[in-house]
């Protein structure tokens, strides 16, 4: 059968149809040799600072965050970090990044608790039996995070965009001159600590100072303070409380669970692309899960350092602990603020399904630990 042209209607011959796939790979080739014009774009910079001192493990927790995000931005975005103090004093962060002096940072919102008592439910939660990442699951399952959002955004009017993330397990009691057997010892004592723990232990009868973390061991030494809590061994480790006192009381209520807020000015974040709004998520995500394997690996050890340098390690008596749950009670019956006590609900609700599924489905691991390393 002779193949006609679909144009003119005349036969096809083999030289025609020759030069009409010369033709078209000469089109073709032409198309791909055509010089394309790509303007490189450099990547945006923002200035973000941490509140921690440079050789805490804090301040690695935000470097490890800020390391995924350049990584991951690969020429896009480019977050260089500044420890404590390089542009603004750790408990103005907020106001920094709100204002646009900083692009971000990392902290604690327990640090803004002047501003908004409601501000330490998101990372020093009251203890109602959950841990840091079912704290967590809170934020990003159980409404959490729009609640956050309603307290920056909208009670606030802050122009903050903000992100949870970072498990942190039970805080010590803390560092003390003379070991603490019964509540009667918090009495009279000048003691630091942050957020609302500041109110449980006002309940307690305690004198509170609020300080940034890298002020905490000069006011023991200078005998400013009685005792005070920071937040680990190997926070405690590097920042030298050690020097200061050696009795060391672990397992506490005042803060039994927290987590990492990393801030962001939120006009400069809404003007980022999409894509790297998106990577800024993620590796706040994927910084949360890293940070809590390397908490069990460092703070292990680390505590084991302290003890091997002299350090009495002791555990909080049940009595305290006690006093400290029923202090917390009066602490949450004082607030009036609907907003507070509409996070609070919102947080029993989660607690009450989620830990209460977690008691009844999962085995108990006490039981298995002290069969496999505790026998005489």
């Amino acid at each position: 059968m002779t193949k006609t042209n679909g144009a003119t209607g005349a036969p096809e011959t083999g030289r025609s149809r020759r030069r009409f796939l010369v033709a078209g790979a000469a089109a073709v080739a032409g198309g791909v040799a055509a010089p394309s014009v790509v303007r490189a774009q450099a990547a945006v910079r923002l200035k973000f600072q941490s509140t921690w001192p440079n050789k805490d493990i804090f301040h690695e927790f935000g470097s490890d965050f800020v390391k995924r995000v350049n990584e991951m931005g690969a020429g896009r975005i480019q977050l260089d970090l500044l420890q404590a103090g390089a542009v603004v004093p750790a408990f103005q962060l907020l106001d920094a990044v709100n204002s646009g002096i900083l692009d971000g940072g990392h902290g604690v919102s327990a640090y803004w608790y002047g501003k908004n008592k409601a501000f330490s439910l998101f990372g020093t939660a009251p203890p109602f039996g959950w841990n840091a990442n079912q704290l967590l699951g809170w934020i990003n399952y159980g409404g959490g995070q729009q609640l956050y959002d309603e307290l920056v955004q909208g009670v606030l009017k802050l122009n903050v965009k903000g992100f949870l993330s970072g498990p942190m397990p039970s805080q010590p009691l803390g560092w003390f001159k003379k070991e603490i057997k019964t509540a009667d010892d918090l009495k009279g004592i000048k003691y630091r600590t942050v957020g609302l723990s500041a109110d449980v232990f006002k309940e307690l009868g305690t004198g509170v100072t609020i300080l940034p973390g890298g002020e905490i061991v000069p006011a023991i030494d200078r005998g400013l303070i009685d005792g005070a809590e920071f937040n680990n061994p190997s926070s405690d480790k590097v920042l030298g409380f050690a020097d200061v006192s050696k009795i060391y009381m672990v397992q506490s209520y005042h803060q039994a669970l927290e987590s990492f807020e990393i801030l962001f000015n939120k006009r400069k974040f809404d003007g980022l692309p999409t894509e790297v709004q998106a990577i800024i998520k993620y590796a706040a995500e994927a910084a949360s899960a890293d940070m809590s394997w390397k908490a069990q690996d460092r703070y292990s050890k680390d505590l084991q350092a302290l003890k091997d340098a002299g350090v009495k390690v002791i555990q909080t008596p049940r009595p305290v602990l006690e006093a400290q749950l029923a202090a917390w009670d009066k602490v949450i019956a004082a607030q009036t603020d609907p907003f507070f006590l509409k996070v609070i609900e919102s947080q029993k609700a989660w607690v009450k399904r989620v830990v209460g599924f977690t008691q009844e489905y999962e085995v108990e691991t006490k039981l298995a630990y002290d069969h496999f390393f505790k026998q005489a």
